[in-house]
Order: structure tokens, then sequence, then C-alpha cells
């Protein structure tokens, strides 16, 4: 499908962290991304999303590449390094700093467990417990050694989106989140201020990742509205679990790509069965991307997943 005249293009991402192997979630959502992209005759991005410099490793980097390649999931873009836009990054937090939308939070993460309480079932919601210390407070917990994190404060609005896998999807900030986190107290920058910028300077316009980062996006949204900056269109796929409520890991193994190919045989061994488990096609037959996209429809993702949470590995 090629774009029509005057159509904004499609420019999808891949986004790994190298702190590991891939495994079959991984791939279904990058291969879900590589699909939404190409079947509307887009482009994909590369980014590797290195903030987490202690555990990213640059062997990893090198594999999640290979590995993309092998499995025929190719890129148009990049790589890009997130490790590489520091200035970026402090560009946007200054501006949000300029407008008094930021304060420094001074919560270990022992205070942020005691005060915070799981909302939804989602994720905790902070208590805006720094958000109005007096300069004197400020500077007694400077004083104690606490190094302080940066906080956006959230006004009480309500942010909704349509996602193409989740349907209507809406966060009443101040209720659902709280304020949130857009720099870390050991000063590196943190994810939602950091994908946000990124998706911008790399002209993304389709978001494709697991439904875990559901969540985030009302909070990303909020951002892009802050900072001027376009807000793509997102899909959020289920997560592929080794059981109920147990996601695939990375530090477990599970159906880690090296065990996939060596149960699989091939690439398209392994794209055909995560396809057929996950729904994307209707048999576990071998298939490479360039296949399964002659079938695929972006139309159809809202109905394509029996479950828009959990899909079971087998």
């Amino acid at each position: 499908m090629v774009p029509q005249a005057g159509e904004t293009p499609v420019v999808g991402r891949f986004a790994p962290s190298p702190t590991g192997r891939m495994h079959a979630g991984n791939v279904f959502a990058a291969l879900v991304a590589w699909l939404v992209a190409k079947s509307r005759g887009g482009q994909v991005v590369l980014r590797v999303e290195d903030l987490d410099r202690e555990r990213s490793k640059p062997a990893f980097v090198d594999a999640v590449q290979r590995d993309f390649e092998r499995l025929g999931l190719t890129w148009d873009r990049g790589p890009y390094f997130q490790h590489d836009r520091d200035e970026a990054y402090r560009a946007a937090l200054e501006e949000l700093e300029r407008r008094g939308l930021v304060y420094p939070c001074y919560c270990t993460r022992a205070d942020l467990h005691a005060a915070s309480a799981p909302h939804r079932g989602e994720k905790p919601v902070y208590p805006g417990t720094c958000r109005s210390l007096t300069a004197d407070e400020r500077a007694g917990r400077e004083a104690s050694g606490r190094h302080a994190a940066l906080r956006l404060a959230v006004p009480s609005e309500t942010v909704a989106f349509r996602d193409l896998v989740q349907g209507d999807y809406a966060q009443d900030l101040a209720r659902d989140c709280g304020d949130f986190l857009v720099r870390r107290s050991d000063g590196a920058f943190a994810y939602q201020l950091a994908v946000v910028v990124d998706d911008a300077a790399q002209g993304v316009t389709s978001v494709v990742r697991g439904v875990d980062l559901l969540c985030s996006t009302p909070q990303q949204i909020h951002l892009q509205r802050l900072l001027g900056l376009p807000q793509p269109e997102y899909a959020h796929v289920p997560l592929v679990v080794a059981e109920r409520d147990r996601r695939l890991s990375k530090r477990d193994r599970d159906a880690a790509l090296d065990e996939l190919l060596a149960r699989f045989g091939t690439p398209e061994g392994v794209i055909g069965h995560i396809a057929g488990v996950t729904g994307l096609a209707p048999t576990c037959d071998p298939a490479t991307p360039e296949q399964l996209l002659a079938t695929f429809t972006v139309d159809a993702l809202p109905t394509l997943f029996a479950d828009p949470v959990q899909v079971a590995w087998r």
C-alpha cells in the first residue's frame, strides 16, 4: 500500500531495551509494529532504548539488530540511541521547568511504597508528598543528603484516546496517575519524557507495544500537548504470558529467541508459530513477515485477538 497524496507518512518503530536477548513477546510486538507500518506503505525506525546505562550491554545492542535481521523484521532508519539524546531531553525538561510545571521530589523507594497504593490494578498513584514542600523543607532534605528526582505536576484532567487494539481508554491524570517522574534522582531522564521527545524527533506516527504500557500513554499524550509535539496513533497488543498473569521474561529466558530457533528450526518457523499462537495467522505454519503482510489489515486489529490482554505461550 502506498500513501496517497496529502496523507501523513506512517512511521512505526522498534524500541528494544538492550538488557537481554529478545523473547517471543518482544518478537510479537515488533512483528505487529512492522505489519501496521508496512501495510500502510510506511517506514520503521529502530531506536535502542538504553536509558538504563547500568543494565544496557553493547553485546545485546548488537544481538537485537542481528535478531531483527534474521527474522526478516527490517527497518528503514536508525539505529538511534537514547544515550546520544541527553541534550534534547534536557531542552524539553528546561521548557517544563521554565513554565513552573516541575518540582523536586525526595521520596525514596521505601517512601513511595508506604505512601502509594495501586490504583485500578495498574500501578501506584503518587500522592503528591513533595509537591507542596516549603523552601525550608526542601533545604532540609537536601542537607540530609537526599538527591532529588523531578516530577511533573499534573492537573485534574482527563486524557482520552482510542487505541487500535484496546478501544477507548481514558485516565484522570491526578486521580489515576499522580505527578510522574521526568528525571530520576540519579540524574537519568525518565522514560516518559525520553520516548515523547524521541518519537517526535524521529517522526514516529505509529506506536505499537505491550498492553502493560497502556496506562502510561495518557501521561505521554499530556507531555506531547505541553511540549507542542504531535500525537502518534497507539496500538497496545496483548502480553504473551508463560502462564496466567506471568509475562515472559528476559531474565528467565522464557521463550528466548535462541531456544525458539532451536525448537522451530528456522526464522520462518519462529515467526509462523508466534503468528499462529497470537492470532495474527490462522495456523502456526512457517511464514515470513512479508507473507503475513499479504493478508494483514489494520482494520482487523480490534477483533484479531481472542483476549486483548493476555496470550498464553505454548
